[in-house]
Formats: C-alpha cells, structure tokens, sequence
C-alpha cells in the first residue's frame, strides 16, 4: 500500500487528508464524514481498510479547516452547512484528479450521516467526475432538489433498527433516477455497532464501488 499525507488548497487554508492506494487500484474512494466527526473517525476507517483489501484506493479527509473546526467543536456552526461540505468534496475530487498517483481512477463517494447530503449534492454537481455513490445512515433529505439530478449509480445502506433515517431512505430511493438500491441491515442501528453490522456496510459498499468504478473511462482532465 502506498500511503500519504496530503493538504488539499482550500482559500488561504487546506483540508487535511489521509490517501492509500493499493497496486493495482482499480478505483478511488472519497470519504465525507457525518457532522461532527473527522477523517479519523473509526467506522469510515474500518470500511476504507475493507476497501483496500478489495484494490480500492481511499481519501480519508476533514471537511473542515483546523480554524474550522476548532470554531465547530465550540458552536457547530459549519457541521449542517451542507452546501460548504458539498464545495468541500467536490474540491477533493478535482485535488485527486491532478494528482499523478490516482489521476488515472474513477471516483466514487462514499457518505455517511450528514455527510452522504454532501455527497449526494456533489454527484449531481459533478455528473461527469463521480462514477458511484455509497451511502452509510445517510440524511438525503438534506440533498433533495438535487436528488433527480444524480446520474451515479447509488447505494443506499440504511440500519433495520433506525425508522427514522429508513424513512428519509425510502423517500429519496423514489427520487432518484439513476442506478439505485437501497440495503437494510437488519438488526442494525445507526452506528451500525451491533456485531456484523458495520462488516456487512463495507461488503456492500466494496462490491457496488468495484462494480462501478472497475469498467468505464478514466474521469475528464
């Protein structure tokens, strides 16, 4: 595995980011965490190592400054601004499309919570740079005007236990017009920390990113 630190620009400041690429990748994977929580949260951690083992590269990164965050720990002021978050990974795809070692990869996306919003919003924003779209307890009511324009073939993985976000899952499943599915883990939560749970998310979305980002053309320059 080749593995990395990277700054992404951002104004005067940049996102701090974790990319690991595995010979042979045959896709990239760009993470945007849930509110309040960073590029090291444990459960997006736990599925991007299963993505590696599967010949997926991943971008871990903070959607937020170091300024940013220090202000959102205190007033969680930037967590819900889903159009910032939105910018934000659409600024990480196009930093990992000059990047020489995985320029040449299809994206895909992979959100969770609030941030699977900023995920949906940037597939529809960029329809010729995302490829696939995986989202794990998401909150795609945040994104719903933008939900009939995604054209990525999207996952919807959504907890038995979590009526709530179920709901919120199935109502965006009928918006959408692209390739779809929507996956409920019985028994699961919306931490997916019952036993099983969060392997069963990483299966799910290790198969439906190597389905869809494997076969295509490389992204535009």
């Amino acid at each position: 595995m080749d593995e990395r630190a990277v700054r992404i620009p951002v104004e005067a400041e940049a996102l701090d980011g974790d990319l690991v690429t595995p010979p042979g990748a045959v896709g990239l994977v760009v993470f945007a965490h849930g509110s309040g929580s960073s590029r090291f949260s444990p459960r997006n951690r736990f599925v991007a190592r299963r993505l590696q083992e599967r010949n997926l590269a991943t971008l871990l990164l903070d959607l937020l400054t170091a300024r940013e965050e220090r202000e959102d720990q205190r007033t969680a002021a930037f967590r819900f601004d889903i159009g910032l978050l939105t910018e934000r990974v659409l600024r990480a795809v196009e930093w990992a499309q000059a990047d020489a070692a995985v320029r040449p990869l299809r994206v895909g996306l992979f959100g969770a919570s609030t941030g699977a919003a900023a995920a949906l919003r940037a597939a529809a924003a960029a329809p010729d740079r995302v490829a696939a779209v995986v989202s794990r307890g998401g909150r795609p009511d945040l994104a719903r005007d933008a939900l009939p324009r995604v054209q990525a073939p999207t996952l919807l993985i959504v907890g038995g236990l979590d009526d709530p976000v179920l709901r919120l899952n199935q109502e965006a499943l009928a918006l959408l017009a692209c390739p779809k599915h929507l996956e409920v883990i019985p028994g699961a939560g919306h931490l997916f920390e019952e036993p099983g749970a969060l392997e069963r998310v990483a299966e799910l979305a290790a198969d439906w990113f190597v389905r869809h980002l494997r076969s295509g053309q490389a992204p535009r320059s």
